[in-house]
């Protein structure tokens, strides 16, 4: 059975800011930013295993990540989504107890 997805819709997350020595789906622009879940989209084998070969890929559960623009360029007034596997993401700050 699969594990259930340690974040919700509407809840803060931070991207871990890690620069891993290999292959990341994470896009630097949005490492060390928060952001809202937006909303999962399943579970999915984690790219980063993809592209090393690994025969059994770990499977994670994919969530739309939403930044305001302001946070991430300086300036504007738009949110940017970014499809962020559970591993790249931990609880926002202020969200931890």
């Amino acid at each position: 059975m699969p594990e259930p997805a340690a974040f919700a819709a509407g809840q803060r997350v931070r991207v871990r800011a890690a620069d891993p020595d290999g292959h990341t789906r994470a896009p630097r622009y949005v490492r060390g930013h928060t952001g809202r879940v937006v909303e999962s989209q399943g579970r999915w084998p984690l790219a980063d295993d993809r592209a090393t070969g690994a025969a059994e890929p770990r499977v994670e559960t994919v969530y739309t990540v939403a930044f305001p623009a302001r946070e991430l360029w300086g300036e504007g007034t738009h949110e940017v989504t970014v499809d962020l596997w559970e591993s790249y993401l931990e609880q926002a700050a202020e969200e931890r107890a």
